[in-house]
């Protein structure tokens, strides 16, 4: 967990929401000058920082509204600190809750260095990375409806299964319904196989457009990833997006619990036991190398072997998620280093 330290004349707390702002100004000794609920407008903004300079600094809560006051203090100088949702305990632990009391404890936190600071991504690579999220929640949707279609195979007892390699063939996909007999059954079959041509025609016109049009902003960082068996073009695009920058990252470790590739452990008093939180950290990038472990050990002999050996000593589950760290380990060294995969030192390490 980091914190914002650095010191100002005067601490701006916002409890942002869609429409509305409520904005709580706080001087160096704690007093608060301005306390107010307006409109969510650059014009209001302004008219905020304007009323008290440069040494400011203005801090919000990690929700999906951020993005216009981030670039608002890039575009304006002004120091921003986004606040890590699930470590904002303090403003939503009190007996009594609102926003006008959670905007003071914002500002409050900032003057008192206890504001926890989650990673403001910059504006020039954001809708890239917003992108390729969206295309993954349409993967997941069309994955849902194959694992659908499967299940009604299985409950129906058809003798022969469904297999999700096959699912993205149109010609397979329209031999589905001869399968089935019963008038409405076939009607839900036939909606889940409309419903996963749209999401499959609209992947494949995103992937194409990515692969085309899309200037990857670190061409040689991006060539690195590609050199990993089996990851192909969108899954380093990922990676790199999600990422932003490695050297945002003092060490290996720091990265593969952003990763949430590791289990946290709690320690008091000389007693250490499992903990939680496994949720905080970046979603995307955990779904990325695991997917990325999966491919890895396609049409791999070497690696299938390793995993072979990984699976007789730890189970299977336990044995994709360390291919998946290694991976994650594999990539930040790689990155740093400017080096390409060398299977060689990958299985030796």
């Amino acid at each position: 967990m980091r914190f914002y330290k650095n010191q100002h004349q005067f601490y701006i707390g916002i409890d942002l929401h869609a429409r509305t702002m409520y904005v709580c100004v706080i001087n160096n000794l704690g007093e608060t000058v301005f306390h107010k609920n307006m409109i969510c407008s650059t014009e209001n903004l302004k008219l905020v920082t304007n009323t008290f300079g440069k040494d400011i600094v203005i801090g919000v809560e990690c929700i999906f509204t951020w993005y216009w006051i981030a670039d608002f203090c890039a575009e304006n100088g002004i120091d921003f600190a986004l606040g890590h949702a699930l470590y904002m305990k303090a403003i939503h632990g009190g007996k009594t809750k609102s926003d006008k009391i959670d905007s003071e404890k914002i500002a409050n936190m900032l003057r008192g260095g206890m504001f926890p600071i989650a990673y403001a991504y910059p504006k020039a690579k954001r809708a890239v990375r917003d992108l390729l999220r969206r295309r993954l929640f349409f993967v997941r949707q069309r994955a849902e409806l194959s694992v659908h279609l499967q299940n009604t195979n299985h409950q129906y007892n058809i003798n022969e299964p469904l297999t999700s390699s096959r699912m993205r063939s149109e010609t397979y996909r329209n031999t589905i319904p001869e399968k089935f007999n019963d008038p409405a059954t076939l009607k839900m079959v036939n909606a889940d196989l409309f419903m996963f041509q749209a999401y499959h025609d609209i992947i494949t016109k995103l992937e194409f457009q990515i692969e085309d049009m899309m200037e990857v902003q670190d061409p040689y960082s991006f060539s690195l990833l590609r050199s990993i068996s089996g990851l192909g073009f969108i899954l380093p695009l990922t990676i790199l997006y999600e990422i932003d920058s490695i050297s945002r990252f003092p060490d290996v470790g720091k990265f593969i619990s952003y990763c949430r590739l590791v289990k946290c452990a709690h320690e008091s008093a000389g007693k250490r036991e499992k903990g939680g939180h496994n949720k905080i950290g970046n979603v995307h990038l955990k779904w990325a190398f695991s997917e990325g472990a999966v491919l890895f050990l396609r049409n791999n002999e070497r690696g299938q072997k390793w995993h072979e050996q990984l699976v007789s000593r730890y189970g299977k589950a336990k044995a994709m998620s360390l291919i998946a760290q290694k991976l994650a380990r594999t990539v930040f060294y790689m990155l740093k280093r400017k080096e390409p995969f060398d299977p060689d030192k990958f299985y030796s390490e």
